[in-house]
């Protein structure tokens, strides 16, 4: 499988090669998963592989691999940040729930 230049698009075999591939990898999850790892173990296993997974659906599908790297350095660091900051905001969100609401 070779690299497309930077002003040719690639094939659609590639892609195919690329789907495969993402096949491949839930297929793997799937297999993780019957095992009956510990939880700990399991969840580092499948966030990697989603890990993987979103990467190269990121870079091939959204074709991230064929544009200027100033682009992806300044979406992804900005993306990190904001699920960061989602994830330290959406407890507080969620005590509200709890809270007692007192009429006067």
């Amino acid at each position: 499988m070779s690299q497309p230049e930077s002003n040719q698009t690639p094939s659609m075999a590639f892609y195919t090669v690329v789907w495969a591939l993402l096949i491949v990898i839930v297929g793997v999850e799937v297999l993780l998963t019957f095992r009956h790892f510990p939880s700990r173990e399991l969840l580092a296993y499948l966030l990697i592989l989603a890990f993987v997974e979103a990467g190269i659906g990121v870079m091939y599908f959204m074709h991230l691999k064929y544009e200027r790297s100033i682009l992806f350095w300044s979406v992804i660091p900005v993306l990190l940040f904001v699920f960061f900051m989602m994830d330290h905001i959406w407890p507080d969100a969620l005590r509200i729930e709890h809270l007692r609401v007192v009429h006067w």
